[in-house]
């Protein structure tokens, strides 16, 4: 019996909620242990829809429990908010369905001031970098930089004032320098202040809950958000997440060694979106775009941005495959390509004249990449509901087992609908 985690292989919104839901009815316990507000995703539960932000997918079901990890930056305002929001779908959130751990970073109002500053400034330069100003990269530079306010630190009200000082002579700073006025003590102690109450009771050492849980044999679920090609180190970088979106991540994130990982379950998009400033080797900004977008519904979750949209990249899938450990993945939103006449699936790069079959780490070289295709012939029947492979139709089946040789990893589920039941499950990661 392996513990699971689920990783997005692409640039996020990928389609992990429908496939954690599914998951997190087989798991005791489900993770959250990187990210922040800046994602979220979509469930769809006995035709009741439940966004989440913040908050684990283990929240939505009865005797589940969710954990916040200490890799996880928390909007305490947003965090309640969200909890509030549930409540008045009929969820009741608690301390016994719901745990935070101590040590997780704090995002306050000085990181969204900051992160909106910055992306305006970068407006002005052409060097955006597309963030959601929700503060996430901030918070992560103070918790770096060793200056961040955490969960805990709302236990010792005493103790605040000489952090908050700390925290302010770095912000001040910054604020000055972008010719903003300074933030006063009493203005972060009192949105401190407000929120301790209510976000102390679910505090917890949680690297030793799931140490305890797992030696009893608990299953446990580690949800990430975002995804690969936005990893700090592995992405696309400039144009990339603060944090580590990969596997590895979910040991540090929550606090439980890498062994205690298990199978690594790759969320992948039939096709391929991004969202944001950043290079998109296979983007179609013509029809076949367009169409994609339209009949795929691509709109964030969080953001209500539009996504971008284009052919399936099996380069980059390849790579995320590598990265991750990837066991297997689940492939979704494959109901979107019916009824194209044809379907193109990049196998590789073209750049000065040479091909690569990897995307080179250079901010230069990726916009300059250009992608080599191969042609599959589409179908007309529709794969929606579909949940044998007896269901789908030929050229459907000649599309996913291209896919599976080409990325180096088989498909373990396959989702043909946003319905947690029109799913085809190869194998099941927890019994792997």
């Amino acid at each position: 019996m392996a513990n699971v985690v689920v990783v997005g292989s692409q640039w996020g919104d990928e389609g992990k909620g429908k496939i954690v839901d599914w998951l997190s009815e087989r798991a005791d316990i489900v993770v959250r242990f990187q990210g922040g507000h800046n994602a979220g995703h979509t469930l769809v539960i006995d035709g009741k829809v439940y966004k989440l932000s913040l908050l684990p997918s283990g929240v939505v079901r009865q005797g589940k429990l969710a954990v916040i990890g200490n890799g996880v930056v928390i909007d305490p305002h947003a965090l309640l908010s969200e909890m509030d929001k549930l409540a008045g779908q009929g969820l009741t959130i608690t301390p016994e369905n719901l745990r935070i751990a101590e040590n997780a970073t704090l995002i306050l109002s000085l990181h969204r001031e900051l992160d909106g500053l910055r992306e305006d400034a970068a407006n002005d330069t052409g060097t955006k970098i597309g963030t959601t100003r929700r503060g996430i990269g901030p918070a992560y530079e103070d918790k770096v930089g060793r200056r961040a306010i955490r969960v805990l630190d709302l236990a010792d009200l005493e103790s605040l004032p000489g952090k908050v000082d700390r925290l302010l002579t770095h912000h001040n700073a910054l604020r000055r320098g972008l010719g903003q006025p300074e933030v006063s003590q009493d203005v972060i102690l009192d949105e401190l202040k407000t929120v301790a109450e209510r976000l102390l009771p679910y505090s917890e050492a949680v690297w030793r809950l799931l140490d305890r849980e797992r030696r009893r044999g608990a299953r446990i679920l580690f949800e990430g958000a975002q995804g690969t090609l936005l990893d700090i180190d592995h992405g696309t970088y400039p144009f990339v997440t603060s944090s580590n979106t990969v596997a590895g991540q979910a040991a540090a994130g929550s606090g439980m060694g890498p062994g205690s990982v298990g199978y690594v379950l790759g969320i992948t998009k039939a096709y391929t979106t991004r969202v944001g400033e950043g290079p998109f080797p296979t983007e179609q900004q013509n029809e076949i775009g367009n169409f994609l977008g339209e009949r795929g519904h691509e709109f964030g979750t969080v953001t209500g941005r539009k996504r971008r949209c284009g052919w399936f990249d099996a380069v980059l899938v390849r790579q995320s495959v590598a990265t991750n450990g990837i066991s297997g993945i689940a492939l979704t939103k494959l109901d979107v390509l019916d009824g194209l006449d044809e379907l193109k699936i990049c196998v590789g790069y073209e750049l000065d004249g040479e091909t690569y079959d990897y995307l080179p780490a250079s901010q230069g070289l990726q916009a300059r990449v250009k992608p080599i295709y191969e042609t599959l012939e589409g179908w007309k029947e529709s794969t929606v509901g579909a949940r044998r492979w007896s269901d789908l139709p030929a050229q459907a089946v000649k599309y996913v087992r291209h896919i599976e040789e080409l990325i180096g990893a088989p498909v373990a589920l396959l989702s043909t609908s946003p319905e947690r039941d029109d799913t085809i499950l190869v194998t099941d990661p927890f019994e792997d």
